[in-house]
């Protein structure tokens, strides 16, 4: 116990260590900058979003489907002056990027990852070319955890633990998705959109554009 108590401990050491980086990437919003990191280790995904933002792709899509306690998603290229009640979510460039799968890298709180077709039609589990979520995500009891290692067969470490049951996050989706960033600063404004009303597809009634920067590392 005293082991698994030290872990936590130093996990949590490195996720506050993480919050104090310099963004990558800054989302803008109307209701405020989303500050993001992009990992290194997913360096297909980092680079492709680098690139789409630089092209200023981004730039006026809408984050078009947002669930309270889940996550917000973003990047369809066809949300860009989508009437009212259109249903979003298919858009995208004509190229899907593979899997990178880090079990470091998972599910919590601010967590972004690569939306992507299911496993049905996907099988490979490759990512979307453009679109993405953030994770807003709720915490979790050890029972519950104990169940969603049973129902989707994948094991969390005492460390994402700790973090889903303090800071929370989405841990279903671990190991079936591509965890390529974070947010390091600006939950409040992800918590704000996903917090707006919405329609039958979880559309926000009131449009939420973006525009994605990227910011020139020194």
């Amino acid at each position: 116990m005293k082991q698994i108590r030290i872990l936590s401990l130093l996990f949590v050491v490195q996720f506050v260590f993480s919050q104090a980086k310099n963004p990558d990437v800054i989302i803008q919003t109307p209701y405020g900058d989303i500050k993001i990191i992009l990992y290194d280790k997913t360096p297909k995904h980092k680079a492709n979003f680098i690139k789409l933002a630089k092209e200023g792709y981004y730039d006026g899509l809408l984050f078009h489907r947002v669930i309270p306690t889940f996550m917000i998603q973003g990047g369809d290229p066809d949300s860009k002056g989508a009437p009212a009640g259109k249903r979003l979510g298919e858009g995208g460039p004509d190229y899907t990027i593979p899997f990178e799968y880090v079990p470091e890298y998972f599910h919590k709180r601010g967590a972004l990852a690569a939306a992507r077709m299911p496993d049905e039609v996907n099988p490979a589990r490759e990512s979307s070319g453009s679109q993405f979520y953030i994770v807003q995500g709720k915490t979790f009891t050890d029972e519950e955890l104990d169940k969603i290692e049973k129902k989707y067969k994948h094991q969390f470490t005492p460390e994402q633990r700790q973090v889903y049951k303090t800071i929370g996050g989405a841990p279903h989706l671990d190991g079936s998705y591509t965890v390529f960033g974070e947010v390091i600063e600006g939950m409040e404004m992800v918590d704000k959109i996903a917090s707006l009303p919405r329609d039958k597809f979880d559309r926000p009634l009131t449009d939420v554009p973006m525009k994605i920067i990227v910011v020139q590392k020194q």
